[in-house]
């Protein structure tokens, strides 16, 4: 039977951090919590517990660094993939199982909140449905690809896969970084649908990046240096 680590990339999350893992352990006894710097409380929620492995940031690096991190953790360890799951209480544990073995035949299998309409949805704010609707097209068109939600962090990685991605974005765009080298390294993409929750309408990406028209551009910057790089690569490697 294949052996999956659930992790869970974690920043200033006290208000959620318990119940999430609470139930996340029901449906997985193999967690590892990423603590990206938190200054809240909850590190010491975390240090607290004795049911989950934790890794801490000394100070906060950002959601695509926390990933980076438990990439890494997963190959040290041996394991034969990954689920990541955010700790904002949007994903539901209750899926883990099903994204494990989905991965049985595939890559990466990719949350998406807009395969299927599940009963209780959220109404998504205006202006990410729109950013998430243009990013996912551009990244249809430019790799190839036919995936419906570019941005959910409800995943699953392959071994293979997690052997294949160089992650070097730091930020919530990270997950387009991993997009245009899974197409580029040739990995089997499949969607499975997850509800669509949205329980902080108010949160911030940071800065700048608040502002729509910002942050639908520093996400075009990031596929456009991302695809730069898997060119770079493949002339390396042809010459």
């Amino acid at each position: 039977m294949a052996r999956f680590l659930t992790a869970l990339p974690v920043y200033n999350e006290a208000a959620h951090v318990a119940g999430v893992l609470d139930e996340v352990l029901r449906h997985t006894p193999d967690v590892l919590v990423v603590d990206d710097g938190s200054t809240d409380g909850t590190s010491a929620l975390l240090a607290a517990r004795g049911d989950v492995r934790v890794v801490r940031h000394a100070t906060n690096a950002g959601y695509g660094a926390a990933l980076a991190t438990a990439f890494r953790e997963t190959l040290a360890g041996g394991w034969d993939g990954l689920v990541t799951i955010d700790c904002d209480g949007q994903h539901q544990p209750r899926l883990i199982p099903a994204f494990v073995a989905a991965a049985a035949t595939a890559d990466i299998v990719s949350g998406s909140r807009y395969l299927r309409r599940f009963p209780g949805d959220s109404r998504p704010p205006a202006a990410r449905r729109r950013i998430n609707m243009e990013i996912t097209a551009e990244i249809n068109a430019r790799l190839g690809l036919a995936i419906t939600d570019a941005f959910c962090g409800f995943k699953a990685y392959s071994r293979r896969a997690l052997a294949a991605l160089q992650v070097t974005e730091t930020g919530y765009a990270m997950p387009l970084e991993v997009w245009v080298q899974a197409a580029a390294a040739g990995l089997k993409i499949v969607e499975l649908p997850v509800p669509l929750l949205y329980l902080d309408l108010a949160r911030s990406f940071g800065g700048a990046l608040d502002d729509a028209a910002t942050r639908l551009a520093y996400y075009r910057g990031v596929l456009d240096r991302a695809e730069a790089a898997v060119a770079a690569g493949a002339a390396g490697l042809a010459s």
